[in-house]
């Protein structure tokens, strides 16, 4: 019943969030071969993959929006024809002999177009309960996928950490050898020693952080905490195409939580038709037959012991047209309701889109800054520092202050980009679809 598609992964090729249907086919791949993968190399496709599968969120709303089709089901279908037998122990005597016992059979029937006006209330549950599923998937893939991000940047911020330690322990043996020549200060040494103890702190921290990355990476997979994980691929930096104004239209056509309050406006007002049926009369048709015995009297009649059959036919009376009026007045205002929610989670949503977009272009301005400028920069200054060291235009701790700035700058630079990684994966999910791409068809029109 709803339209739209109840997966979204990452393409293989860019770090987006790419919504599109798992495929049920003979070639789809099992979560064990994943499994095999995943111990080695994590790509972040086949964590997506293996989440559909597994994790117990999504195969929740799945039932559910199972339970809702079934609820359908049963909701427009007539009800239950009722049989009801009667016996007499002591038979009622008649003219054409005793009463032993009767059996009615009655079929109710709602007024004609009532089950199908509820048909469509059922329907909109339906189809707002498949959409809380397509929401419930977004979130784990923006769970997974945000988690994902800040295990590349602690792999690659340790891997500097590492590099950096090396260096370190060669600029302690620099300083030692250069306290013995009189060209460093005992303070240069101890300076040497205190950076290189601060980034063996920050091995350790990240060694930790990652073991915690990981773990909160298998409950999403609904796997052990402690099951193996390998290096995360890295991922391909992308630009957004879309502008502010564009991604706030995209939300309003794509995003679960305004296209359910949508859904809901649309329930309240078939609730309106409804409501007005209950002035209207359902009906009950019946068959009804009792068997007559013989009469015990001297001279029965002609007719004496055929057996009784009659049809019925009956109806209710909606005559308290108060409550029938106020059930009209509740869908009315729940409407009312529906609608005034809907404009607020839609301001909720821009508001949202608004503060990622800052952060986006506050992450892609420092991506800029330390790549173009301040890392070159700091190499090149780096190089001179060590070059008047050498010469003896400079100090030890001028060597030591800008090596140290020099790996602060590199971690910046890894942290920028999980931060611009991290964001744009929640604000496509707040726009619906991928956004360094133009899909084609209408402005707005999410044709994943």
């Amino acid at each position: 019943m709803g339209k739209r598609l109840s997966v979204f992964i990452f393409s293989c090729i860019g770090f987006s969030l790419l919504f599109t249907t798992f495929s049920f086919s003979e070639q789809r791949q099992l979560p064990q071969e994943i499994e095999n993968r995943i111990s080695d190399t994590i790509a972040l496709s086949d964590l997506l993959t293996y989440a559909y599968d597994t994790n117990p969120s999504i195969s929740s709303s799945k039932e559910s929006w199972k339970v809702f089709i079934e609820n359908y089901r049963i909701g427009t279908g007539y009800p239950d024809p009722q049989l009801m037998v009667t016996y007499f122990p002591s038979p009622i005597e008649t003219r054409l002999g005793p009463q032993d016992w009767n059996v009615v059979l009655s079929q109710p029937i709602p007024f004609p177009g009532k089950l199908t006006q509820k048909g469509k209330i059922l329907e909109a549950d339906a189809n707002i309960s498949k959409l809380k599923l397509d929401k419930t998937i977004k979130n784990i893939v923006t769970s997974i996928s945000t988690s994902f991000y800040e295990l590349i940047y602690i792999q690659k911020a340790g891997d500097i950490a590492r590099a950096n330690f090396i260096i370190n322990q060669e600029l302690i043996k620099i300083s030692e050898t250069a306290y013995a020549q009189d060209r460093a200060s005992f303070y240069d040494i101890s300076k040497a020693q205190a950076q290189t103890a601060q980034i063996r702190y920050d091995i350790l921290l990240l060694e930790e952080l990652e073991l915690t990355e990981k773990a909160r990476i298998n409950t999403l997979l609904n796997r052990t905490p402690d099951a193996p994980l390998g290096k995360a691929q890295d991922l391909l930096y992308r630009d957004v195409v879309y502008g502010l104004d564009e991604i706030y239209d995209l939300s309003t056509s794509n995003q679960e939580d305004v296209l359910i309050a949508q859904e809901n406006v649309k329930k309240f007002e078939e609730a309106i038709k409804l409501s007005r049926y209950e002035s209207l009369p359902s009906f009950k048709l019946g068959l009804f037959y009792a068997a007559i015995g013989e009469p015990d009297i001297p001279t029965p009649p002609k007719n004496a012991g055929d057996d009784a059959v009659g049809i019925q036919f009956g109806l209710n009376l909606p005559i308290w047209f108060g409550k029938n009026q106020s059930n009209v007045y509740k869908a009315t205002a729940s409407r009312q309701k529906a609608k005034a929610d809907k404009l607020t989670i839609t301001n909720q949503t821009k508001e949202k889109i608004s503060r990622l977009w800052f952060k986006l272009q506050n992450s892609k301005r420092l991506i800029t800054l330390y790549e173009k400028e301040l890392i070159p920069q700091s190499m090149r200054s780096l190089q001179t520092a060590e070059t008047w060291y050498r010469q003896g235009d400079s100090s030890f701790f001028d060597y030591l202050e800008v090596q140290a700035t020099a790996y602060n700058f590199q971690l910046s630079l890894a942290r920028a980009k999980a931060d611009y990684g991290q964001t744009l994966v929640k604000l496509e999910q707040l726009a619906g679809i991928v956004l360094d791409k133009k899909v084609a068809g209408k402005k707005g029109e999410n044709n994943s």
